[in-house]
């Protein structure tokens, strides 16, 4: 049986299944036992689960993921949320040095089975501290697992798959999809695959390549230029690390055209990885350059309206750059 529930229903519900199929799961973070977090996405786990499994901890990044990662060395298979990704920073020493080398540097004696729930994005009026969506930080770290799912359906999938995953996966979920996101999602048990992207709109004009919330923007735009006679292939890549090159290869191959679309901002975005492999490793055929759609290279999102709109990759945007390549 499957329901017509929203993207946080979808994570409550992973995380509430996995916690009663497997002892060893708990979660920890901050507000996220009494009050059920700030966005709700842990309610009614405090009530049934108690205070032994679902940890309200002290303001303190840092000390969540190194506590997080010293149990899971210990055997447990904690998910520790961050109530903000612009709040992470503290956390950074503990994922980059601790989390994604930890294997590594036991010559696979110990693992890290760790999974971090990051709340990200902006155009919700969060202003400087409440709006970032900065995965590509973490992408650069070999060891570490990054996705961001784009539909309830893969919400859940995806982080019942990071929680069984013997590896640290960093589960980025963006907040203007937690109750917009919404499609019929199974009761029971089941796995969307890290590492595999997803094709959600066919095409033959162009190849467009994304993730999260500009998933829904992208086949918002598609099926404007539609209406020109522009069909567009969207590519929802769902794992950043590692990236589905070869999901994405074969498109542009048979395209001929990419743009690529992600909020964070453009220099050494993942839009740019992309685009280095899209060229070295098919080149001869492409018909156009290689467009690009990003957030500016700007510090912060701004707070005002005005300021924050400009800022954000829109509908608008994406249409812009897709007319820009079918002139090509």
């Amino acid at each position: 049986m499957a329901r017509n529930i929203t993207m946080i229903e979808a994570i409550t519900e992973a995380m509430a299944q996995e916690m009663e199929r497997d002892d060893r799961v708990f979660v920890m973070g901050e507000d996220i036992g009494l009050s059920g977090g700030v966005f709700k996405a842990t309610a009614g786990l405090y009530e049934k689960f108690g205070e032994e499994r679902v940890l309200d901890t002290p303001l303190a990044e840092g000390n969540i993921i190194a506590s997080a990662i010293g149990a899971s060395m210990v055997g447990l298979r904690p998910i520790a949320e961050i109530q903000f990704a612009d709040f992470i920073t503290p956390a950074m020493e503990s994922l980059v040095q601790q989390a994604s080398k930890i294997r590594y540097r036991s010559a696979g004696g110990y693992g890290c089975s760790l999974t971090v729930r990051i709340c990200c994005g902006g155009g919700t009026g969060g202003g400087l501290y409440h709006s970032q969506e900065n995965a590509s930080w973490f992408v650069h770290e070999p060891g570490l697992k990054v996705v961001m799912p784009s539909t309830a359906y893969d919400a859940k999938g995806l982080l019942l798959a990071a929680i069984r995953d013997p590896n640290p996966v960093l589960y980025f979920e963006h907040k203007k999809l937690y109750r917009t996101a919404k499609g019929d999602v199974p009761d029971g048990d089941y796995t969307v695959p890290i590492g595999k992207a997803e094709i959600r709109r066919k095409g033959r004009d162009m190849t467009i390549v994304t993730y999260g919330y500009m998933t829904t923007l992208c086949l918002e735009a598609a099926e404007q230029m539609s209406k020109n006679g522009v069909e567009a292939e969207v590519i929802d890549l769902r794992t950043l690390s590692p990236l589905d090159k070869d999901t994405v290869l074969d498109s542009v191959r048979r395209t001929s055209k990419c743009l690529v679309v992600h909020e964070d901002k453009r220099t050494l975005g993942i839009g740019g990885e992309i685009s280095a492999i899209i060229a070295e490793e098919a080149f001869e055929d492409l018909d156009g350059p290689i467009v690009r759609i990003t957030g500016p290279d700007i510090p912060a999102i701004p707070f005002a309206p005005s300021l924050e709109h400009a800022w954000m990759v829109n509908t608008e945007k994406i249409v812009a750059g897709m007319e820009k390549l079918a002139a090509y």
